[in-house]
């Protein structure tokens, strides 16, 4: 990891996690991540996934543009991980994260990954720059 870890994420995989070789799947991993991105952004900066009141403006967030995932080790049923996400930077309307997903009961590596979200305006269909504001709060450690 690039930067120094913002967020700690707690999670066990689960029987349906798992494919018929018995061990957690690829694209389970994505949502792993994504679990842990949301929490840390509802503690940082309030986000909602609830959709907007009817004739009301869907506004800004996080779209994802890339993701990256390189497999270490096999994860099966009932192993507890940890996702541990930093900041690698900003660039106009995105922000990079970091991540390694960590095996709590051996220590072991079993993904490293990276992800790269878009600023977007959801009404103008758009990317828009990330206020300077908004950078400062996504930088901000938290412990999840």
């Amino acid at each position: 990891m690039t930067g120094q870890v913002l967020w700690r994420e707690r999670i066990t995989a689960r029987f349906s996690d798992c494919d018929p070789l018995g061990h957690v799947n690829n694209a389970v991993y994505l949502t792993y991540l994504e679990q842990a991105r949301l929490n840390l952004w509802r503690a940082q900066f309030g986000f909602s996934s609830k959709p907007p009141a009817p004739g009301q403006r869907r506004g800004e967030g996080f779209i994802l543009a890339r993701a990256e995932v390189d497999f270490r080790a096999q994860v099966f049923d009932t192993d507890e991980l940890e996702v541990r996400m930093s900041l690698a930077g900003f660039g106009r309307s995105s922000a990079t994260y970091d991540y390694e997903i960590v095996n709590v009961q051996t220590g072991v590596l079993v993904a490293a990954a990276k992800t790269v979200q878009v600023w977007f305006d959801y009404d103008a269909n758009k990317s828009v720059p990330i206020s300077d504001a908004l950078k400062e709060r996504l930088s901000k450690p938290l412990d999840g």
